[in-house]
């Protein structure tokens, strides 16, 4: 009986021996997490690499569902309500299935539990489908990518990148409201007015731009040396057609930045941005000529 159960002790000992053995993965997970618009847009994955095997239409054949990566699923979570290429999703976490073509990808979002194949995809689990042109690359992604891309204030895209094959799903936040409230609580409640993120608000958005103004100069009273601030004024005051505000607050902006780690970098910008405002007026001057 002893012999017996030091045999099982060994066999055991074994299994646990070979349970805790860590090999590299040919097809390693990654999770990124990306702050968009006012929460976050996370991605869960696996990455497999070429390896010398041609992928789209031998690998992955054309045609077929796809996980849209290798092992399991691909999840994508949202932190609020989305439009992705012009379909409205609730905010919440789903798997990311596709099925590849030559020059168009059919994209799901569904819900269905689990992981799964090729064969007897459980279609009502769906949450959305999108169709969506490929691209071609000239160079070449060895490994499976995806990526969050070309961000904006209330923009950006997903992309889903291998071998010379590049799919883009873009994003839509209708955000402007809810920014536009909170702008107005945090500016309206002190003792945090932040004037200086909501004049650079309203100039990336290209909206209220009097009211940008009104608040970069308000900030500007309390912080008269931040060079940055100087810099957003006069990118403020050319889109308002104010040239020689614009000019100005751009020589101040040099001026505040002299001695800074900065120096250098604001010394371009602004006189990059004099150098267009010059340049626009000549245009204009000779188009009245």
């Amino acid at each position: 009986m002893k012999r017996f159960l030091l045999s099982l002790l060994l066999i055991a000992a074994s299994f646990i021996g070979y349970s805790q053995l860590k090999t590299p993965s040919l097809s390693p997970t990654t999770k990124i997490s990306q702050d968009f618009s006012l929460t976050s847009i996370e991605i869960s994955y696996s990455r497999p690499s070429m390896r010398g095997r041609k992928i789209y239409g031998d690998l992955i054949p054309y045609g077929k569902p796809w996980r849209t990566g290798a092992n399991g699923p691909t999840k994508i979570k949202t932190g609020e309500d989305l439009e992705i290429c012009g379909q409205k999703i609730k905010a919440g976490e789903y798997t990311l299935y596709s099925i590849p073509g030559k020059e168009t990808w059919e994209v799901i979002l569904t819900t269905a539990p689990g992981s799964m194949g090729a064969e007897g995809y459980p279609k009502e689990f769906d949450v959305a489908r999108f169709k969506v042109k490929t691209e071609h690359m000239e160079d070449e992604c060895q490994t499976f990518t995806i990526n969050v891309t070309d961000l904006t204030f209330n923009t950006c895209k997903i992309a889903l990148v291998w071998e010379r094959t590049v799919v883009y799903l873009p994003i839509v936040a209708r955000n402007r409201d809810q920014v536009e409230k909170n702008i107005d609580n945090a500016i309206n409640h002190p003792p945090s007015r932040p004037y200086f993120q909501a004049a650079n608000y309203y100039y990336e958005s290209d909206k209220n731009l009097d009211l940008a103004k009104n608040y970069v100069d308000t900030a500007l009273m309390t912080e008269p040396k931040a060079y940055y601030m100087w810099y957003l004024k006069a990118r403020i005051e050319r889109k308002l057609g104010n040239k020689d505000n614009a000019i100005a607050a751009a020589k101040k902006s040099m001026e505040v930045a002299k001695g800074t780690a900065m120096e250098g970098e604001y010394n371009r910008n602004n006189e990059k941005l004099i150098h267009e405002i010059n340049m626009q007026s000549a245009h204009h001057r000779q188009e009245r000529d």
